[in-house]
């Protein structure tokens, strides 16, 4: 199915595998071949959450302003980790701190969003709404590929409310 919060859950369970093989990596080349994969995907999904699913909720949520504010400001955390990861050694201290202050700003964003953002959207949306973002979600995702024309630098909240609220 193509609905758009059953892509989003399937994004938080590869997320968790990816994490998850990561600890049992040593070598840093292992651990730069799964976490330059996990890192992109990290920042495509935020990117497409953007872009595709927060306006929408926006739209319809019962407390999609709260939602988003604090869904925007997750993906920074997240994208700091990423950035601040790439200018390390892959497997150093200052790597693997990076990489675990993303995965825990991931962790907490996902068991929000679950909890929240998306259910909350599952109730106020259509299956046909949500199967048409899905299908814009995976498109989104194909062309961004590897953060492919993506800006990956961090987003205002409020601004991206303001921009996106149709209030």
């Amino acid at each position: 199915m193509m609905d758009i919060t059953s892509l989003i859950l399937d994004d938080h369970d590869r997320f968790r595998r990816e994490f998850a093989a990561m600890d049992d990596l040593t070598e840093p080349e292992d651990l730069a071949k799964v976490w330059g994969a996990l890192g992109d995907l990290l920042d495509v999904h935020a990117a497409a959450e953007e872009a595709i699913f927060y306006p929408e909720l926006l739209h319809r949520g019962d407390d999609a302003e709260d939602e988003t504010l604090d869904a925007v400001g997750d993906h920074n955390d997240i994208r700091d980790g990423v950035r601040d990861a790439a200018q390390h050694p892959v497997g150093s201290d200052e790597w693997s701190a990076a990489v675990h202050r993303a995965r825990m700003a991931n962790s907490e964003h996902m068991a929000e969003e679950e909890d929240g953002a998306l259910a909350d959207f599952r109730r106020h949306s259509p299956p046909g709404l949500r199967e048409e973002l899905g299908r814009k979600f995976l498109a989104f995702k194909e062309e961004h590929a590897g953060t492919k024309g993506l800006d990956v630098s961090d987003v205002d909240p409020k601004q991206y409310v303001r921009e996106n609220d149709p209030n």
